[in-house]
């Protein structure tokens, strides 16, 4: 399986749209989806991960690292999900309390967090 990412600006946010499998194959072309929309000045992130097939702990290691970059220039990193099997990884590795999970675009373009 492949990773296909897209970006869209939805008021001042950047949502980048993510499905597939992000593993150790495919994650290091979101890191530098990540990486170049940090380096072009986008600091408040939307990961919209409801076409995500799977995670693995790459994938987790990537999102954690862009969520780093944004917080370096006081920005922020929200993920969309709302398939039980992707979020009982956030669950399970206690990354439910590092990042903000939301279960639309919507909200997460429109949450405060």
């Amino acid at each position: 399986m492949d990773l296909s990412l897209s970006t869209r600006t939805v008021g001042d946010r950047t949502v980048v749209e993510v499905g597939g499998e992000i593993d150790v194959y495919t994650a290091p072309k979101l890191r530098e989806q990540l990486v170049e929309l940090v380096n072009d000045g986008s600091y408040h992130l939307v990961v919209d991960m409801e076409r995500v097939d799977f995670l693995d702990s790459t994938g987790l290691g990537v999102l954690v690292g862009g969520l780093k970059r944004v917080r370096a220039h006081e920005g922020s990193l929200r993920l969309v999900c709302n398939q039980e099997r992707i979020l009982k990884i956030f669950r399970i590795t206690g990354l439910t309390k590092v990042f903000p999970i939301h279960t639309s675009v919507e909200d997460a373009v429109n949450a405060t967090d």
